[in-house]
């Protein structure tokens, strides 16, 4: 493309915590684009009370909010969220119908991304999906991320492996790049508080041994906290201080924020966090000595500092990881003995010079780039995989 071109519209939606952390470069680097006009769709836990209210955040880092779609029900169970995902695909509809961008940007595998997905494949409107290809088996996030990448016509993956799973699953390798993880790009291009001013933010002084705890309903089971039981135990056993963040908003996690603050009444050192923002959060997995939980983020971005981290239980079963990960069953004595492996300086030094699979923190540039310069005309049209035997279509 040239300077004489106009620019071409991508709306992005973004739906919680858990994604605004990893969207945030490409955001920035989208917005900064000569030929983009960006435009942002807030929807969910970023407009509840309940789960910090985090539109502020991305209000006060100045990226365009084009609109609000209310949907999140107060409900803690599975048929909250199926009609979580129909209520927002009414808002979307009327938004995306009044407002049709050339192209649309969805992340990774929150069931909520299944709304937006579906209303753009309906108004004819291309998506571009970032982190394809990847597999958590123990969520129904697994199933939501390969509808995504079904769904998508421009692919942005996080490793050369789900690169290679996304063509598999019958993409046209031109439409698949292997971006990395943009929450990487944080490490690169963010200023990281020093431990002093973490501890200031935060409110609290760290100790040592210090946990920061990410634990999330594990959304394939019928019973989504089946496995906290286990946590929950070997964590009131475990000497040290413990640093909870907030579950997503899944099935299960109000009973997931009661069960931690009831600890948390019972155990000295025990500390709650409703949310943190990236920069606080990145700096914080560089400040504790291990974590422990079933949150993707000890596999994407605690690799970065070669932190322990003890993964327990099935949600992230697949996932591709560093060797920083001990991985555990759902039992409080195998997640004990874990935990004092990873605290064990023999296995932190054993992690030096250790490299993270999902990146150098380049990806908001690629994903930029490709967006800003990828051909619209016929982008709606996939070729189909040629059959054992077929010739490949001219």
């Amino acid at each position: 493309m040239n300077s004489g071109e106009p620019k071409r519209s991508v709306a992005v939606v973004t739906t919680s915590r858990a994604d605004y952390s990893h969207l945030y470069w490409p955001l920035r680097e989208l917005s900064a684009h000569p030929l983009i006009e960006l435009a942002v769709w807030v929807m969910g836990p970023h407009l509840s009370p309940e789960f910090g209210t985090t539109i502020r955040e991305i209000e006060c880092d100045g990226f365009p909010i084009r609109g609000r779609i209310e949907c999140l029900l107060s409900s803690d169970t599975d048929t909250g969220m199926a009609k979580t995902i129909g209520v927002a695909m009414l808002g979307l509809a009327d938004a995306l119908s009044a407002n049709r961008p050339d192209l649309l940007l969805l992340i990774a595998d929150r069931y909520e991304m299944l709304a937006p997905a579906a209303v753009a494949c309906a108004l004819r409107i291309p998506i571009a999906h970032i982190e394809g290809g990847e597999i958590s088996q123990g969520a129904i996030d697994d199933t939501v991320r390969n509808a995504l990448t079904k769904l998508a016509h421009i692919h942005f993956a996080s490793t050369e492996t789900a690169r290679r799973r996304v063509i598999a699953m019958g993409e046209e390798p031109w439409r698949v790049h292997h971006a990395g993880a943009p929450s990487l790009d944080h490490l690169r291009r963010s200023t990281l508080l020093d431990r002093a001013t973490l501890e200031s933010r935060l409110g609290i002084s760290l100790q040592h041994p210090s946990l920061l705890v990410a634990w999330h309903p594990v959304t394939i089971l019928n019973d989504t906290n089946a496995e906290a039981e286990a946590l929950f135990g070997a964590l009131a056993r475990h000497n040290g201080q413990l640093l909870f963040v907030y579950p997503n908003s899944d099935a299960g996690s109000r009973a997931l924020i009661e069960r931690t603050g009831t600890l948390a009444k019972t155990r000295r050192q025990t500390h709650i966090f409703i949310n943190l923002d990236a920069v606080t959060y990145w700096s914080l997995l560089g400040q504790v000595d291990a974590m422990a939980g079933n949150s993707s983020s000890g596999i994407m971005e605690a690799a970065s500092f070669a932190l322990p981290v003890v993964n327990i239980g099935m949600r992230q079963q697949g996932r591709e990881r560093a060797r920083n990960l001990i991985d555990s069953p759902a039992d409080a004595n195998a997640i004990l003995s874990a935990l004092e492996h990873a605290m064990s300086p023999g296995f932190r030094q054993s992690l030096a010079g250790m490299t993270n699979p999902y990146g150098n923190g380049t990806a908001a540039q690629t994903i930029a780039r490709v967006l800003a310069e990828v051909p619209l005309e016929g982008l709606l049209i996939k070729k189909p995989t040629p059959l054992p035997g077929e010739t490949a279509e001219p």
